[in-house]
């Protein structure tokens, strides 16, 4: 009986931590997976857990009997089994909340869904006390018990922290993931209980097996999102990912969905976004030619869209698209025509794969960045030294960066960083965004070169038409020089609490859903 005890303490365990990385996908895909929602999500289970661990070794000195626990066991594994069909309507409401940036509504959906896990949570956490006491023969070892129950339960989170994220949640789901982790933790919580009490008192528990089977088959909680447009959606180890089409043009959204990744329309390459501002970075060099650029990376290649406007501008171009998700470059294969001949997709990290990279290039896109979501690595003085180390002598470095009315510490820390490898910088706002394009080049140039080329361009002809309309924007929209703030480095770059605040003062002032 010691053996089996110990086997359900590894699958409590491992069912525990499935649960919490359950939850942040659960309401990661409507809320976004930032920092504050991750506190949020662990914080909770935690106080969840130690509720169970309170009221588990109380119990447990009542009523110290393997029946007892089996029988919360059960009643654990089922509760977590329906939370993803109790909490469907509510998240769907959240959903359209979020469209709408309807705060109240959202914090409420939030925290209800949240309390939501408070039962099964709470339950599995009586487990390992249960089972000390259980185990108990010996108080002189009373040490090596609990050591030995607590060792074998964080062997099985080890497990159920990468089952989940790594292998369930990407090829069935999340709902199904939940329903797996419950349907193991209720067959071993039947066995233990018929084992211990007798397989007569296990009638009544078996109802429990059959309404699981039962959700299984026939739950068919669908989709996760019911947005207008939506034509696909689909979930990977790293995002929520949607699809939606209105009037002939598709739309990429990750996570919550308060931002546009990629479009795509077959009948134009113009659409008045910050992709096509990555073009310019060039022409800040005097003299510079489209037939000029050889090589350029994208660091966040999402479905393709600056992709495909570059090669249509660039007619002697090889691209290089680094993209950490598979299953976004597989959408953008199916639904946003990222077939181009000259693109090289590499599915990794932006950082690693740039500096793992053999080649040098003529522009360096970063288009990673969307606030909350901001890889820090990806913004300090150590990035920016191995960006400028694979750039060609006249190579350029742009940024598309968010930002909030009237808050501009996130371009002035940036562009304090990367004034610290290059010589140059620009800033430009793309109007009707809260988007800026930042411009490093590798030598120092002016703005005046930039103009110099746009008029040479127009009179040349012959010039693809995206181009010089982005150039003209460009010139346009310039801002003065970027203050300087703080250089952000690999030991210190406050990126998430600069967001965050960012995000939240945004909030707070009535900010409407126009962050692309």
């Amino acid at each position: 009986m010691r053996k089996y005890l110990y086997f359900t303490v590894f699958v409590s365990g491992m069912t525990s931590m499935a649960a919490e990385f359950g939850a942040a996908r659960l309401l990661g895909n409507i809320f976004g997976t930032s920092n504050p929602v991750w506190a949020v999500i662990i914080g909770l289970i935690l106080v969840y857990l130690t509720l169970g661990y309170f009221l588990g070794g109380r119990w447990a000195d009542r009523s110290p009997h393997a029946a007892t626990m089996y029988a919360i066991l059960a009643w654990g594994a089922f509760t977590l089994a329906v939370v993803p069909y109790v909490s469907d309507p509510v998240l769907r409401m959240a959903a359209n909340a979020f469209d709408n940036l309807q705060i109240g509504l959202l914090a409420g959906s939030f925290l209800g869904v949240l309390v939501l896990f408070i039962v099964p949570v709470t339950l599995l956490g009586m487990i390992s006390p249960f089972a000390i006491r259980l185990s108990l023969e010996d108080r002189a070892r009373a040490g090596n018990t609990a050591g030995t129950i607590y060792g074998i339960s964080t062997l099985g989170s080890f497990l159920g922290t990468f089952l989940p994220t790594l292998l369930l949640i990407p090829t069935i789901g999340t709902t199904r993931t939940f329903l797996a982790f419950s349907s193991v933790l209720l067959v071993v919580a039947l066995v233990g209980l018929g084992r211990s009490a007798g397989w007569r008192k296990l009638l009544p528990y078996l109802l429990m097996l059959i309404a699981v089977v039962l959700l299984a088959l026939f739950g068919g909680r669908g989709g996760i999102k019911n947005t207008s447009g939506q034509i696909y959606e689909s979930e990977s180890a790293y995002n929520y990912i949607q699809v939606l089409e209105f009037n002939g043009t598709r739309y990429l959204r990750l996570n919550e969905g308060q931002g546009i990744h990629s479009e795509y329309n077959p009948g134009t390459l113009e659409y008045g976004g910050p992709w096509q501002q990555f073009l310019v970075g060039p022409f800040f060099y005097p003299g510079a030619q489209p037939e000029q650029v050889s090589r350029i990376a994208i660091l966040g290649l999402a479905a393709g869209t600056t992709a495909r406007q570059a090669a249509a501008v660039f007619p002697n171009v090889t691209i290089d698209g680094f993209e950490i998700d598979p299953r976004i470059v597989q959408v953008g294969r199916t639904y946003f025509g990222m077939d181009l001949k000259n693109l090289n997709v590499i599915i990794q990290d932006a950082r690693w794969g740039l500096a793992t990279s053999p080649y040098k290039y003529d522009l360096i896109c970063v288009d990673a960045y969307r606030p909350p979501y901001i890889p820090p690595h990806l913004t300090t003085q150590e990035f920016f030294q191995i960006v400028a180390s694979h750039l060609n002598p006249q190579g350029v470095l742009v940024i598309n960066v968010g930002r909030a009315p009237g808050d501009r510490r996130l371009i002035d820390g940036l562009a304090t960083t990367i004034r610290t490898i290059f010589p140059s910088i620009y800033v430009m706002d793309i109007p009707n965004t809260f988007n800026s394009m930042l411009y490093a080049t590798l030598q120092p140039t002016t703005s005046q070169d930039l103009q110099a080329n746009l008029v040479a361009l127009y009179q040349r002809g012959g010039v693809h038409p995206l181009l010089l309309d982005s150039m003209a924007l460009t010139l346009a929209n310039l801002q003065p020089p970027p203050a300087t703030t703080t250089v952000f480095t690999d030991d210190l770059a406050p990126i998430e609490w600069i967001t965050n605040n960012m995000i939240l003062n945004f909030l707070l002032n009535g900010g409407m859903n126009t962050l692309r």
